[in-house]
């Protein structure tokens, strides 16, 4: 590699097309505070218009450009080349999920998982006149797993996942403990209803995948466990009538 350019190694697949997979390269000329993204966009449209990849915000909002770069989960957007320390660049789909074009995974599946947990507030009181209030101490509580983007990074990386298919994932009951824990939600038996079985909480062998992968430094374990012991109360409480 010369130094005013960044090698890429890029996953290629389309399945209406090709029979296996293969990684192409392309030659991008560096610069200060290039990023990944930014590297694929210049191949999209200098080099190959082809390439298919998913962004949006490129802010680290929205989840979209969840890519497995060098070996670990990132975003693109956020991940600048000079911090990779390495004279090539791998840049792969989320592992584990069906590939629809190149970069492009299917998250069908994630979503309809995502959508089972009830991700909004339940709230059937009469509403205040302005807002629900909350205590900075009931905020919180709330206050890492609030950040989750569904990227889909700690899904991809659950062992559980890969081997049942039934399996909510990580991403899924961290949404569900989210709403739990807030204090301005009532929905919380109908959650644990959702949560509470082998295909849930219980499913999870606590490895830690899910933790090292989120880009955003939430802790989908913590949740879990959390929603565990909601689990555990709440049937306690079912035995006591």
């Amino acid at each position: 590699m010369r130094a005013n350019e960044v090698t890429y190694h890029v996953f290629r697949f389309d399945p209406e097309v090709d029979k296996e997979s293969r990684y192409e390269t392309f030659r991008v000329p560096m610069r200060d505070g290039l990023t990944v993204l930014d590297g694929l966009i210049y191949i999209l449209e200098n080099l190959d218009n082809s390439l298919a990849l998913r962004f949006s915000c490129r802010e680290g909002v929205c989840g979209s450009c969840a890519m497995f770069i060098n070996g670990s989960y990132r975003l693109a957007c956020q991940t600048q080349i000079a911090e990779l320390h390495a004279d090539d660049v791998y840049v792969s789909p989320l592992p584990h999920l069906p590939v629809i074009r190149d970069l492009v995974v299917d998250m069908t599946v994630f979503f309809e998982k995502y959508e089972k947990v009830v991700p909004y507030l339940l709230n059937s009181e009469k509403p205040p006149e302005k807002e629900w209030l909350q205590s900075q101490q009931d905020r919180k509580k709330i206050d890492e797993v609030i950040d989750c983007i569904l990227c889909a990074s700690c899904y991809s990386s659950c062992p559980m996942v890969w081997t049942d298919g039934r399996y909510l994932g990580p991403a899924a009951i961290t949404k569900a403990y989210r709403f739990v824990a807030d204090s301005r939600d009532r929905g919380a038996s109908q959650r644990l209803s959702v949560v509470d079985s082998e295909d849930g909480v219980w499913r999870c062998h606590t490895i830690f995948n899910c933790v090292e992968a989120c880009p955003k430094k939430i802790n989908p374990t913590y949740a879990i466990q959390q929603m565990k012991k909601k689990a555990v109360i709440k049937r306690l409480k079912f035995w006591e009538r």
